[in-house]
């Protein structure tokens, strides 16, 4: 059996329950998923297909992934590797924010990153908000106050597109 690698960099686990949904879709490979932040290379060579996720906090994404990036720069460019970023501004589909033209994110990623992937994927993500600490319920609920999003801190909503993730999902397994 073909094998998948997933790497994963995560707050508050929407991109791991990605993933998960993604494994499902690709139920011929054999999928190891591993956390970002715990390993510094990776063996391409081993895997098929790799598919690195990050999710998007206060505007960033987390500086691991760009280390992780550095340290494998050569091995992402000569394998099959693709990436999705995971952020609540993606749940505005009507204004093309769930795409990695349209998405803010992606365009900084790509100016930051040496590596380029074939294929990019955006995902909106979830709220959490009775999970979060104070100061970071506090400084989300702000957030979606100017955004036009949810600011009942008693509620947890999920905006991803399962849809959107099989599709992405069907183009990673045709890469």
């Amino acid at each position: 059996m073909a094998k998948a690698l997933f790497l994963y960099s995560s707050r508050e686990g929407q991109t791991k329950k990605i993933f998960s949904h993604i494994q499902t879709d690709l139920s011929e490979y054999d999928c190891e998923l591993l956390d970002l932040h715990t390993i510094d290379t990776v063996d391409f060579s081993q895997y098929e297909r790799v598919l690195i996720g990050a999710s998007i906090r206060y505007g960033h994404l987390n500086k691991k992934l760009y280390q992780f990036i550095e340290r494998n720069l050569s091995s992402l460019q000569q394998s099959k590797v693709a990436f999705f970023c995971v952020n609540l501004t993606a749940r505005k589909e009507d204004q093309g924010k769930d795409t990695p033209e349209g998405s803010a994110y992606i365009k900084t990623f790509l100016k930051k990153s040496p590596w380029q992937p074939q294929l990019i994927g955006v995902f909106a993500g979830a709220l959490y908000y009775p999970r979060y600490n104070w100061f970071d319920r506090t400084m989300i609920k702000f957030i979606m106050s100017i955004t036009g999003g949810e600011t009942d801190t008693s509620k947890e909503v999920e905006y991803t597109n399962w849809e959107k993730v099989t599709l992405f999902a069907n183009k990673f397994k045709d890469m």
